[in-house]
């Protein structure tokens, strides 16, 4: 995600505010996951789901706001999709 925002094509698009939010989002998670790495699997989960229920939205309200701007009809490429979308990505799974 932070890469996401980092990167000029993105980033560009992203209002400060929301620029900010997301920086602030993703670094309170990777603090939480340093002080926190025997939590319980849900306990990620339940990081994560916090992490996207802030990111998606700006996200999401980011590409809608392309109307059309990049290829294709819903202004992203084909190489280019909201991250997070269909919670696809590494699962954490517990191990004995």
């Amino acid at each position: 995600m932070r890469n996401t925002i980092r990167d000029e094509k993105i980033g560009e698009k992203l209002p400060a505010a929301d620029k900010k939010k997301i920086e602030d989002s993703v670094e309170e998670a990777i603090q939480w996951l340093d002080g926190n790495q025997t939590a319980e699997a849900d306990e990620f989960e339940d990081k994560m789901k916090e992490l996207k229920s802030v990111c998606n939205p700006i996200i999401a309200k980011m590409y809608q706001g392309a109307g059309g701007e990049a290829g294709g009809p819903s202004g992203m490429d084909d190489d280019e999709a909201p991250p997070f979308a269909g919670g696809a990505g590494p699962k954490i799974e517990e191990v004995d």
